[in-house]
């Protein structure tokens, strides 16, 4: 264990003249389940964007109110079969909504998937209900891609705008026609395998916290700043107008639809800054740990929600607009991707156990933490990232590969030729290029 000997050194930090490395989260990957249609097996989702012709918005709507209409007459006749179903809406369907054959088919396939799911749920609410425009499609049946525009089963022809062709090699399932912010986008599902995950030689350990992730090992350590602030910012204009808009006996901004649609407008800025940050961020870590072939150590944060009720409410509200899931989910997603092993650790005491001796640290000043048995002092976050890459370590085994990457201190200056300023805690790379 000499190797994990750094109890009386502290990790070295990032040197002025590592080059930055920006971290890029490919536009076309957008969800997905991790390991959809099989073990091997990753499900992509390539983002289209096409030209809104004439008409399919109208289609759009149209799909809309039969796939609402649909999800409302199955649940009440209490369908569960596609048979049932295709008797019950097809002719409705096409006569009523005017939907082209295969587009209705399409529509009460879904509108069947959402009320079972929506049966199926034990403490469910209202009906089901969809607002946005967006239409599900079967490749062949509902859609084609052909000759730079997607056709639509119906007459209906879109010129692509914009389009990746990395996927091309791999077969187009069902897609998803969306329209928002008035553009219109096809969403193509895809399944590619998965990249078979290295030995990694190491640990890369990740502790999150409400200001700033600390990200690193024995060998070095990194800050990298939340977008919490940011998106409270925007949380609190929103609560702002529902209180200048509301009195003791009811909340009248809910009928004014201009405020109604700007404080929705601020609440849907908040949600994205999180989810921007959260893409760009664990493409970021999963990035840095494959160029140096560690495996990535997060902590279990499953039940953490249970412990944030404890905090004070403006905590507590900055923890849970965080939503340390949304990156945990990012992380696992990056990391299947890109086949960089995961290692989740228990959270116990990762920030309040002694590297020495194990004791119980205590607090000496803000944010540092010191042992009353052996003397260790040290940074919080630091003792947290050092605990969490020796659990990591623990479970891999103890033992470390022979290294197949550069280290982390052998790099070269920036192309600038700028020193980067260490206290941003941007995760840099050695030079090359960037991995997509």
């Amino acid at each position: 264990m000499a190797a994990f000997d750094v109890y009386n050194r502290k990790p070295r930090p990032f040197r002025a003249g590592m080059p930055v490395f920006k971290g890029f989260l490919a536009s076309i990957v957008v969800g997905g389940s991790m390991a959809s249609g099989g073990e091997g097996v990753l499900t992509l989702t390539v983002r289209v964007k096409v030209s809104p012709e004439a008409g399919v918005v109208g289609l759009l709507a149209r799909y809309r109110d039969a796939l609402n209409y649909s999800i409302r007459v199955i649940i009440e006749n209490k369908v569960l079969s596609l048979g049932s179903a295709h008797r019950l809406l097809y002719s409705t369907l096409k006569e009523r909504f005017s939907l082209p054959s295969k587009v209705a088919q399409d529509c009460y396939r879904e509108a069947l998937a959402i009320a079972k799911s929506w049966l199926r749920n034990p403490r469910r609410g209202r009906l089901p209900r969809v607002r946005s425009l967006r239409m599900w499609l079967t490749h062949g049946a509902g859609y084609r891609i052909r000759d730079g525009y997607v056709e639509i089963i119906g007459g209906i022809k879109l010129k692509i705008i914009g389009w990746d062709r990395r996927y091309d090699q791999y077969e187009s399932r069902e897609a998803r026609l969306v329209y928002k912010d008035r553009e219109l986008y096809l969403m193509v599902s895809k399944k590619v395998p998965k990249p078979p995950k290295y030995n990694p030689r190491g640990a890369l350990a990740v502790d999150i916290n409400e200001k700033h992730i600390a990200v690193g090992n024995s060998e070095f350590e990194a800050r990298l700043e939340t977008a919490v602030e940011r998106a409270l910012h925007y949380r609190m204009l929103a609560e702002n107008l529902q209180r200048k808009y509301s009195s003791v006996r009811y909340p009248a901004w809910l009928r004014r639809r201009g405020i109604r649609e700007r404080i929705g407008y601020f609440h849907e800025k908040a949600k994205n800054i999180i989810e921007d940050w959260a893409r760009k961020t664990s493409h970021e870590i999963v990035m840095l740990a494959k160029h140096n072939q560690y495996a990535v150590a997060r902590e279990d944060l499953t039940n953490l929600v249970e412990s944030l009720r404890k905090l004070p409410r403006e905590h507590r509200v900055a923890l849970l607009m965080l939503s340390y899931r949304r990156l945990e989910h990012w992380i696992n997603w990056q990391a299947e991707k890109h086949g960089v092993p995961v290692i989740v650790v228990d959270p116990a005491g990762t920030s309040s156990t002694c590297l020495r001796c194990g004791g119980r640290l205590k607090e000496n000043s803000y944010r540092t933490l010191k042992c009353p048995v052996c003397g260790f002092e040290d940074d919080r976050d630091t003792i947290a990232v050092l605990n969490i890459e020796k659990r990591a370590i623990s479970k891999m085994g103890g033992s470390l590969t022979a290294p197949t990457a550069p280290q982390m201190t052998d790099v070269t200056p920036n192309r600038c030729g700028e020193p980067v300023n260490p206290l941003k805690g941007t995760l840099a790379l050695q030079g090359g290029e960037e991995v997509r």
